[in-house]
């Protein structure tokens, strides 16, 4: 059986294994045993095989990994709640200004008041922005 045999063999086994531990770590060395087999077949010689997979392995686990295990772990970020009406767009119901008003937000109506008291009233059928929660107020700001 020939090295790059051997190699091939070792990487896809790896690469297979990580399926069961799913920390990103027998995949970097499968990938690297890949690369091992790709120097045994351009090359022939044991030694250059193991240097290239050493190198291979040091590389993607200090380079790769992390990114990876960033990328796939955290996921995005789902706001839910008050968080998840941050940004979102209402329609004023009833004359908004700094100390009172109302909007439909989510198909709720809110109690709602503008983001400074030298702004002029936002005016009923108004689309606006929510900016903030503020106990059970949507502090708003009319959209441009």
């Amino acid at each position: 059986m020939s090295w790059a045999l051997v190699w091939l063999i070792v990487g896809i086994a790896l690469m297979i294994a990580e399926v069961v531990s799913g920390d990103f770590v027998l995949i970097m060395l499968g990938v690297a045993a890949l690369f091992g087999a790709g120097a045994e077949v351009l090359t022939g010689n044991l030694f250059i095989d193991v240097a290239v997979f050493a190198v291979a392995s040091v590389g993607m686990l200090a380079l790769v990994r992390p990114a990876l295990k960033r990328r796939f772990l955290t996921g995005p970020t789902h706001h839910t709640g008050i968080e998840a009406l941050i940004g979102a767009r209402a329609v004023v119901l009833s004359t908004v200004d700094f100390e009172a008003g109302q909007v439909k937000l989510a198909g709720d109506v809110w109690s709602a008041r503008s983001m400074s008291e030298h702004l002029p009233p936002i005016q009923p059928g108004t689309s606006v922005t929510v900016v903030e929660i503020s106990g059970a107020t949507a502090v708003v700001s009319a959209e441009p």
